[in-house]
């Protein structure tokens, strides 16, 4: 069982940046990759990045590529995502999600764990 908390969520102005941080209870931590997912309003819920258990491997969809850097350290249990150039098309709820499966999906019908969520608000 993992118990995951996200935080560092908040309202930024275009252009800005936020760290989000993902929490994680449970000594197998390290054996999960990790995902971060946002959902905007009346939106279906968006892959962000995806890394692997080790953090050799890293994914993002285009619409993130180049603004957002997942990363996560396996001694602390916790993933981050760093969010830079940020766009008013970035607000949404972002969560973080953990899978026992061999590496990350952008399915969400795939992860086992999910955090309650953070809200981000880019404004114009």
């Amino acid at each position: 069982q993992v118990q995951l908390v996200e935080s560092g969520g908040g309202l930024v102005q275009a252009g800005g940046s936020l760290r989000l941080s993902c929490a994680a209870s449970g000594r197998t931590f390290s054996s999960y990759a990790m995902a971060w997912f946002r959902q905007a309003p009346g939106k279906e819920r968006e892959f962000v990045s995806g890394i692997s258990w080790s953090g050799g491997r890293t994914y993002y969809p285009d619409s993130v590529k180049g603004r957002f850097t997942i990363s996560r350290d396996n001694a602390k249990n916790t993933v981050y995502l760093q969010m830079n150039s940020l766009k008013p098309e970035d607000t949404a709820v972002y969560y973080c999600a953990a899978t026992t499966l061999a590496s990350y999906s952008s399915d969400y019908g795939r992860y086992d764990y999910w955090g309650q969520g953070t809200q981000v608000t880019v404004s114009s």
